[in-house]
């Protein structure tokens, strides 16, 4: 490696936050930009471990010390072209992504691990930066073309592979700008979204043709769909939220909290009025955490993302409960290296000022007399394994019920499926137990024009798995439109694994 010795020399530091103060006061993002010399330090401590673990906790199985002793050489040339070989979207996974990578960083069994996803966003930064982030246009069209439908991180890298095959490709989506939950649930204080439109503008030069507003299965029928294009990738994501089915769930107040951030997400982006996929026209302000008590019901990703939206929106109070209990401060020692560890983390918004709860559950939304939410009835959670199956099983702590001042609540549970009425329905697909879309691989079992990829086949996931699944799928796709044969025919490089027909 570039310094043998880095390891033992630096100490892990991630990027530099914007003050709290500061910051709870814009939508801006919170990580300030990486550095070259912050960089070359950091990409150091990457050691000569001989079997880089890395490789396997990352789904897309990034060049990581490749790419990290570049940085250190800083061949900023070098470290992106080893870092696109694998990854589509770094900027996305440098800015969200929960670095399983780092969970199984050799360096990591008695030191803090490298901080690879620091070192992919300093990557990709200088590479526009450089203006080595240059459209790639097929030198030779396959006369296959392609619909994409959803253009979340899955759908994205779906269509820029295949493109890159050179087939045509259209991807089709029903809001009405394009990237899926990064544009419309992600905050903008994690990932701004002059981010993502950079990346487009490179998308459309190479080709790729985006439809915004349309509502496959409505403005596009599902024989339309097939009648028009030789495959159909579906990348809808996972968008049906488990909901909480207690009493006092209709009142004014309770909401899904992906309703609250793609409101504040077009707030932010200056749309006031948007028109959803059933043709309603809504104000994007009536969800406002103002001078309100917050109570946050899931303790995951997107929980944390409503605490966050919620302290800048000034809310009263910011409480955050979750079912399970309070996970362990350090690895667990069910989770031991490289897998990754079940520990207790805590985000830039939880910083920012929230309190948090563990083994809690809602009861009842209360009301007042005109509809409205004002408080909500929790008891405290005891949980203890069976010890005949080992699984373990909660009860309510007697004499713990009570009611705690609760003027918005939102359900950040997770989500259960992709919606099956309509397009999945159309196209006569089958699904899992689950109630995700069900696949050979990634090819539908009912239709074999028809592929799957992201949280509609998998499940709910990260980013980082929602581009290796559009990845694989697209794969999948060229085998079936060119046939296998004339794939295994072509050598494909370490540094350009993209299956071209040029």
């Amino acid at each position: 490696m570039g310094k043998p010795t880095g390891f033992l020399e630096f100490q892990r530091e991630l990027p530099k936050k914007r003050a709290v103060e500061e910051r709870l006061h814009d939508y801006k993002e919170i990580e300030t930009a990486p550095t070259d010399s912050n960089s070359k330090q950091q990409a150091a401590r990457c050691m000569d471990c001989g079997i880089p673990f890395c490789h396997n906790g990352c789904p897309l199985g990034n060049i990581i010390p490749e790419f990290n002793d570049a940085v250190y050489d800083e061949n900023w040339a070098l470290a992106y072209e080893i870092l696109a070989s694998t990854n589509n979207f770094p900027e996305f996974t440098g800015r969200i992504c929960p670095a399983p990578c780092e969970a199984s960083c050799v360096l990591g069994i008695n030191k803090p691990p490298v901080a690879i996803e620091y070192i992919e966003k300093a990557i990709i930064e200088k590479a526009f930066e450089l203006n080595l982030v240059k459209p790639k246009i097929p030198k030779i069209r396959t006369g296959r073309k392609v619909a994409v439908v959803g253009s979340g991180p899955a759908g994205l890298a779906a269509s820029n592979q295949l493109n890159q095959a050179g087939h045509t490709v259209v991807l089709l989506e029903r809001a009405d700008k394009i990237g899926g939950l990064v544009r419309y649930g992600i905050p903008d204080f994690k990932l701004d979204k002059g981010i993502i439109d950079r990346r487009l503008a490179v998308m459309e030069e190479e080709g790729i043709e985006f439809r915004t507003n349309v509502n496959v299965g409505v403005d596009i029928k599902a024989d339309e769909l097939l009648n028009e294009f030789d495959a159909v990738v579906l990348t809808m994501g996972s968008t049906v939220p488990r909901d909480v089915k207690i009493q006092g769930r209709n009142l004014k107040g309770v909401h899904f909290a992906m309703e609250f951030l793609s409101q504040q997400n077009k707030r932010v982006a200056g749309i006031d009025r948007s028109v959803d996929h059933r043709g309603a026209t809504y104000i994007n302000g009536e969800i406002l955490a103002t001078d309100k008590h917050v109570v946050v019901i899931g303790g995951g990703d997107t929980g944390s993302d409503c605490v966050g939206t919620s302290g800048r929106h000034g809310a009263k109070s910011v409480t955050q409960i979750e079912l399970m209990p309070i996970p362990p401060k350090d690895r667990d020692s069910s989770t031991p290296w490289p897998n990754w560890p079940m520990m207790l983390r805590t985000s830039t918004s939880h910083e920012e000022g929230c309190d948090r709860h563990w083994s809690i559950n809602t009861k009842e939304f209360v009301g007042d007399e005109n509809g409205n939410l004002k408080e909500l009835k929790i008891v405290d959670l005891d949980w203890q394994k069976d010890p005949e199956t080992g699984r373990m099983q909660m009860k309510e702590v007697e004499g713990s019920e009570r009611n705690i001042p609760c003027d918005l609540a939102f359900l950040a549970a997770g989500f259960l499926h992709p919606q099956q009425e309509g397009l999945l329905n159309d196209l006569d697909l089958e699904f899992d137990e689950r109630g995700n879309i069900k696949t050979t691989g990634y090819q539908s079992t009912s239709n074999e024009k028809v592929f799957a990829a992201g949280d509609c086949r998998r499940g709910q996931s990260l980013v980082v798995w929602a581009i290796s699944e559009g990845r694989e799928a697209a794969r999948a796709v060229d085998e079936y439109l060119m046939g296998e044969s004339f794939l295994e025919a072509k050598a494909v490089s370490m540094f350009n694994p993209v299956f071209a027909h040029a």
